[in-house]
């Protein structure tokens, strides 16, 4: 049958401490060649929280399984900031742009409720909104109307 253990760690790194080694010592495997794994498949999310599964078989084999960061993780990476804006209606922190939210739309994809580049990146824009980022230099509501428009449809295909 095996166990499986999901937790939040730093991207690319991750230590033996919490919440890695309480959870995987009791399990009797190498917890270093596992943080070693975690953290090779992890380093391009550095600075980020990222979703791991660690699956463990009877024979103490061990596969690790990285999820996507949350998108307002991506949306800070990709605009340069370090949290959303306490006041996100009257205070703006950052801009991301639309190149950057349709990649952020595409790694995402499996995780969204969107079938479509188009309505995904609409999802990422949506983030937006509540953390006071702009978007391609717009307020994002201005551009969700423009994308609805379909004024940036070639962008989005």
């Amino acid at each position: 049958m095996g166990e499986i253990v999901e937790v939040l760690v730093p991207g690319g790194r991750a230590t033996p401490g919490q919440p890695l080694g309480p959870s995987l010592g009791p399990l009797g495997i190498n917890v270093k060649a596992v943080v070693d794994e975690i953290n090779r498949k992890t380093a391009d999310y550095n600075g980020m929280q990222v979703p791991v599964k660690i699956e463990v078989d009877d024979r103490k084999q061990f596969t690790v399984t990285v999820g996507t960061p949350p998108t307002t993780a991506l949306i800070k990476k990709e605009a340069g900031i370090e949290k959303g804006s306490p006041t996100p209606s009257t205070q703006l922190v950052g801009n991301l742009p639309l190149e950057a939210a349709i990649r952020i739309a595409r790694m995402k994809t499996g995780d969204m409720l969107s079938y479509t580049t188009k309505s995904g990146v609409k999802e990422v824009i949506g983030t937006c909104v509540s953390m006071g980022v702009t978007v391609e230099g717009r307020k994002p509501k201005e551009l969700l109307a423009a994308i609805d428009a379909g004024e940036f449809d070639e962008r989005l295909a």
